[in-house]
Formats: C-alpha cells, structure tokens, sequence
C-alpha cells in the first residue's frame, strides 16, 4: 500500500524564510539552512521550497541559496520559483533538486511544460496552480505570484498540464493559505477525479485531521507550511514536524491505495 507523502512547504523571500497569509503579510521565521538541519533530523519526507518574490521580481532561481539548501538537505528536495527555461531546470537538477515546480511560466507557455517532461522525465516535474474564488464562489487559476487573475478553471487546467505529461500537481489555495483552518477539499476532489496524475494539496493545513481529509478528498500527498513553523495560539515559530506513529494513522483514499 501506498504512503501518503507530507510535506513541509518553505517559502523563500531573499534570503530568508517567511511565512504568509493568504499570499500576504510575509512573517519572518528564520534561516533556510537551518529549518532544512532541523527537518533532516525529523526524517521529512521530502521537502518544498518557493521563492515567493522570483517571478514578481523577474530574476532567477537564487542559484547560491538553493545550492547551500541542497547541500544540506538529505530527504528529497524540490523548488519553484522563476523557472521559465530548460537550461534553468538542468542547472537546478545539477545542485541536487529533484523536482522542479513551474507555475506562471507553465501557464503562458504549454509548450515548455512538454517540453521539460520530455527532456527530463515526468516524475522530474511538478505543475503548481493558484487558485482563488471569486465573489461568487467560482474557483479561478491565478499566477504571477496571486496577482493575476487567468479567469481559467483549475479543473480544466489540471487536465491540460496533466495531458502535457507532468508528473504532480501542486493544487494551493491562496484563499486558505497560512490560515490554518483546512485545505479546500471541495476543490481538491474535483480536480482529484479529473486527471490520474497525482494531486499534491497545499494552502490551510493546521492538524494531522486536516491532512487526513485531504487525502480522503483523493490527494496524494499534502504540502503544509504554517503548520509546521509554528506552534500554539501566538504562532511561535518552532520548526516541528508529526512523529512516524503520528504519520503511519493517516490513510490514502481507496482509490490511491
């Protein structure tokens, strides 16, 4: 039987390691290398790092930063965050990324989502999508870092990039993100029984229960960041992590078994 995947979400802002509320009010929580020491010593199973002012700033993957993560990082690592080119892909492969997460860049340019799962293979890219409702309730794709609204569906989306042959998507909800109050599991099922690639759930996490509803939505694994910086009502920043007896309760939908 399959195991569900949690997975500890770092958003990086220069140098530093912040966490945001709804794609807002960045608070600092620390430095990236060391929150990475800490999760090496928790087992994680594997590790998500976004640069959250990359695309907005136009620039680069922060080439030395993320080479002094890798480097320090024993558990799978992936990273998102002003990737537009196959060269950038290769050079982030080569410092030990394992995954590569392409986002806004996807969303303008179909062709180059093809063509980085063909260079490198499937399960070395991952497509992540922005969502937010509207007024209405109406569930629409953002980009640029939630400033751009594309008024596309996430549903239809999925199963455009999930037919370019990427190997995960990362479905986020800005509305939910950093609130601690559960994933959007509405959305996260619809878009879970559109497409047979694995679903990866992010934005709202704040319990074990939470995590478990998402996979029961029919997600393969959860992505969580507040959750795991922060600790008790004042949101102290604690890098934590669940225990393995903690983590071996949570169960995959049948489906995903």
């Amino acid at each position: 039987m399959l195991k569900p995947r949690v997975i500890p979400c770092l958003l990086l802002r220069g140098p530093g390691l912040y966490k945001t509320v709804r794609f807002a009010e960045p608070k600092y929580v620390g430095d990236p290398v060391n929150a990475v020491k800490i999760f090496n010593e928790k087992e994680v199973d594997e590790l998500l790092l976004l640069d959250i002012t990359a695309t907005a700033d136009k620039r680069e993957p922060n080439y030395d930063l993320i080479g002094d993560i890798a480097g320090e990082c024993f558990m799978p690592l992936g990273y998102g965050g002003g990737v537009g080119s196959i060269e950038q892909i290769r050079r982030l492969h080569r410092m030990g990324v394992e995954k590569v997460s392409l986002n806004s860049a996807a969303f303008r340019d179909r062709r180059f989502v093809e063509e980085s799962c063909d260079v490198f293979g499937s399960s070395s890219i991952v497509a992540a999508i922005d969502v937010k409702k509207t007024l209405f309730g109406k569930h629409e794709v953002w980009i640029d870092d939630g400033r751009t609204n594309t008024r596309e569906d996430p549903v239809r989306y999925a199963e455009q990039l999930a037919a370019l042959g990427v190997g995960e998507i990362l479905v986020n909800s800005v509305d939910r993100d950093g609130t601690m109050g559960g994933y959007d599991t509405a959305m996260l099922k619809k878009v879970a029984a559109a497409v047979d690639t694995p679903v990866i759930a992010c934005g709202g996490a704040g319990s074990l229960a939470h995590i478990q509803e998402a996979l029961a939505a029919g997600v393969s694994a959860c992505a969580a960041g507040s959750m795991f910086v922060f600790h008790g009502k004042h949101r102290a920043v604690l890098i934590n992590y669940p225990t393995p007896d903690a983590l071996a309760q949570l169960q995959l939908a049948p489906n995903d078994r």
